[in-house]
């Protein structure tokens, strides 16, 4: 038990889930010498701090699973449900993590056993193929075989089950591409016809102590108040809440959501979207999502507390202070009001979810030209009816229309700052399109510094030919000659 436990705790984090957002077009972190901002940027090389802790934090995690499946069967007294469930548990957690990697540096190490130091100094890359492969093999054998429950009682609340397994083998298999869309859709079509679950009621509730572990989620990371806690929320709150605003959502998340009545804002006809009332009339997920001005925090005494981010405003605005946004945006979701002192957090941290499951699901249809009405009505009307449409056109199948733009947008808005936009920019090969020149904070108007009034946070650089694999650490060259490196690093 302690050795699966601690396979669990580095599986996944607060930090590294919210951070994922800053190498794409939805959020920027301003401190360059901290988590991924050069990423993001297109400055990061082969000596590059980030692209190492991955590395290095990934192959002790799978380190950790062999360990405990190379002497699971030396365990005496364990009976067999349960040696099967720990084996399920580690498999998952291993593919996890080897997904995190070839998703990053595509071919890589891999191994399934312990292996000793001098073994580690000599293994060479494993074809991506190869890895996805035995990846699906190995999780289609925990499912298959029931490794794993489909649920657990209250002592076991968080533990992975077969759905998760069966939501990351679709994940794998999106990740793939057009030649795989065709696999993903009877997995995620039996985990909505047989898992049981239901979208949480309150999108924003979603993301609270209040409602952990409802219907929606299939995979968390497991916080606990006082016992194991997080303090990502002092990276991305306001001054006035105690926070340094290190990580702040973009003017391009922002301007993704579309209007109430379902148009982009770039082609919504006047009074639907209004330059000069901007925030009005959009999709209720923004308001969730992201703080501007005059939208608020719900303390816990229920009171709110509103935020004014305009340019030069004590304390939250713009420009105001290093300890503002840069941006002029603040994170609202994963906002935690019963935070302890030096605002540590018990809040869990969505990993997978059963929005997503859907979203997969109409991806995946809308991918092949099969996105019909009534499955439309199975998974994008319901996503949009629990974050608060009720405008026909924005919640009817728009005939016509650009199917698959639609659910991408819909997954962005949807899944914001929960750490997937940027497997998702790299498997549509969209990355150079969003990732190349300018992002944006609020309109300030001003003329020196802006594009059209909005302020310039960051010139960004993605080269095609080199950013969609990031460099193999030279560090692990240096220990080790048989690591050959990606093209042009």
């Amino acid at each position: 038990m302690y050795m699966i436990n601690k396979c669990y705790q580095g599986m996944n984090n607060a930090d590294e889930v919210l951070y994922a957002d800053a190498m794409t077009d939805n959020a920027y972190t301003k401190v360059s010498s901290s988590h991924n901002q050069a990423i993001g940027n297109g400055s990061y090389s082969t000596a590059d701090n980030y692209v190492r802790s991955v590395w290095d934090y990934r192959y002790a995690g799978i380190h950790q699973c062999n360990q405990l499946l190379d002497n699971l069967d030396r365990v005496p007294g364990l009976g067999d449900e349960l040696r099967n469930r720990y084996r399920g548990e580690a498999i998952f957690i291993r593919a996890y993590h080897y997904f995190e990697l070839y998703s990053k540096f595509g071919d890589v190490p891999f191994f399934t056993t312990v292996i000793s130091i001098d073994e580690s100094k000599a293994i060479g890359r494993t074809a991506k193929s190869e890895i996805v492969n035995t990846l699906l093999t190995q999780l289609s054998e925990v499912i298959d075989k029931d490794y794993l429950p489909t649920s657990y009682d209250a002592e076991n609340t968080g533990r992975i089950t077969r759905w998760a397994a069966m939501g990351l083998k679709a994940r794998v298999l999106l990740f793939e591409g057009a030649d795989r869309y065709k696999e993903v859709v009877p997995i995620t079509n039996q985990i909505i016809n047989e898992g049981g679950f239901s979208l949480h009621a309150d999108y924003e509730g979603l993301f609270t102590i209040a409602h952990e572990n409802n219907t929606e989620v299939l995979l968390d990371v497991q916080y606990k108040p006082v016992d194991r806690e997080h303090s990502v929320q002092y990276q991305f709150l306001p001054p006035s809440l105690g926070g340094y605003s290190q990580l702040s959502p973009l003017q391009e998340l922002v301007d993704s959501y579309i209007t109430l009545d379902g148009y982009p804002i770039a082609d919504a006809p006047s009074p639907s979207f209004d330059p000069a009332d901007p925030f009005a009339n959009r999709d209720p997920r923004l308001a969730a999502t992201v703080i501007y001005t005059g939208n608020s925090y719900t303390l816990a005494d229920g009171s709110e507390h509103a935020i004014d981010s305009r340019k030069g405003v004590a304390p939250d605005g713009f420009d105001f202070s290093s300890d503002a946004s840069a941006t002029g945006y603040y994170i609202k979701k994963y906002w935690d009001n019963t935070y302890r002192s030096n605002l540590l957090s018990g809040l869990n941290i969505i990993l997978m979810r059963y929005a997503d499951i859907l979203l997969m699901h109409a991806e995946a249809l809308a991918e092949q030209g099969q996105l019909t009405p009534a499955e439309w009505n199975r998974t994008m009307r319901p996503l949009r009816v629990r974050a608060g449409f009720t405008e026909p056109r924005a919640l009817e199948f728009p005939a016509g229309a650009d199917l698959k733009e639609i659910v991408r947008r819909e997954r962005r808005c949807e899944l914001a700052l929960e750490g997937l936009r940027h497997k998702d920019i790299i498997r549509w090969r969209i990355a150079e399109q969003v990732l190349n020149g300018w992002n944006h904070g609020l309109y300030t108007g001003d003329a020196v510094g802006t594009d059209n009034g909005y302020v310039r946070v960051e010139n960004r650089r993605f080269d095609a030919g080199k950013h969609y694999l990031w460099p193999i650490p030279q560090n692990e060259r240096d220990l080790n000659s048989s690591l050959t490196q990606n093209p042009e690093w």
